[in-house]
């Protein structure tokens, strides 16, 4: 059972991690729709605006809550985030809500604001919102998903990316039911799970790059391939230290040396999106998006001993 300081916290800082990358899954699937679909693409829209709506409660309700660490680990935002998001907005039309980033970037932890009954309150609600909006987030996906596969829907989105984004999206909902029953998340008996899962999206992430990057990009194309492998080997790792806790150091170890890596080639990735230095069919945003994550893994694996 945490405490209610803690349950403010964690919930707080959840869903503003969350809630953005939620909200960009759903432009990324709007962008992807042919207009034959265009009601899916409305659909998506539609769930763009909600997710804006819970980012800007959540933001509302952090500073000075959560930790100051969360915030200058780089995964709500980065300084490459508005940029991202002004010109994924040029490129596709789809309307973002760049003063939410603004709010963010503003964003103070451990200021020593009044952790109440009443803001515990207004989490409680803000988790059940969030749960609701999740789990219909994860009906549309799978829905798609299963269209795809059926060959009754085309997109331009990988099969494997929309599966990707649906385990992420079912990573979110466990983890707000688990913190509404009060459960202790992320704690060291927990991590050889996450390095599966995160070393696992790493991997992914490192394959979707080299499959949108223009076939003249050989150099970043081998180097996405290359880091594929690699997450892909330390995935393998990682379920043998769920069954071997002895193994775990040395696997932590080599998963945070190997994200530091995907962190700079995505950081590098994204600035050469934004200014136009890199061919590619794939939004800034979507470059912005990996780099969050990334640096979200890396705050998991710094929290351990063993690094």
């Amino acid at each position: 059972m945490i405490s209610r300081e803690e349950y403010i916290r964690l919930s707080l800082e959840l869903n503003l991690f969350f809630g953005r990358i939620a909200k960009e899954h759903s432009i990324f699937l709007e962008a992807a729709f042919t207009a034959k679909d265009a009601d899916l693409a409305r659909e998506a829209d539609m769930l763009k605006n909600q997710f804006e709506m819970l980012l800007t409660e959540t933001i509302s309700l952090s500073n000075g809550v959560v930790s100051q660490e969360s915030v200058d680990a780089g995964q709500f935002v980065t300084p490459h985030t508005l940029a991202a998001e002004r010109a994924t907005q040029f490129y596709t039309g789809i309307p973002i809500n760049f003063r939410l980033t603004q709010m963010e970037e503003g964003l103070v932890g451990d200021g020593g604001a009044l952790v109440s009954p009443l803001l515990e309150e207004r989490v409680f609600n803000l988790n059940r919102k969030a749960i609701v909006l999740t789990t219909a987030l994860i009906n549309f996906k799978t829905r798609i998903l299963s269209s795809v596969l059926a060959c009754r829907l085309f997109t331009m989105n990988y099969p494997l990316l929309i599966d990707h984004i649906l385990r992420e999206a079912k990573l979110y909902l466990r983890t707000l039911n688990r913190l509404q029953n009060r459960e202790s998340i992320g704690g060291a008996g927990e991590l050889a799970g996450q390095e599966i899962f995160w070393n696992r999206i790493m991997a992914e992430h490192a394959w979707f790059i080299r499959g949108l990057l223009d076939p003249t990009e050989g150099e970043l194309i081998n180097t996405a391939n290359d880091f594929g492998n690699e997450f892909s080997e330390l995935t393998r790792k990682a379920v043998a230290a769920a069954e071997q806790t002895a193994l775990l150091p040395g696997v932590t170890s080599e998963s945070f040396d190997a994200a530091i890596g995907i962190r700079d080639f995505k950081n590098a990735g994204t600035e050469g999106l934004i200014n136009c230095k890199i061919k590619a069919i794939a939004v800034p945003l979507l470059g912005d998006h990996v780099l969050r994550e990334a640096n979200h893994y890396l705050r998991i694996l710094r929290q351990s001993s063993y690094v």
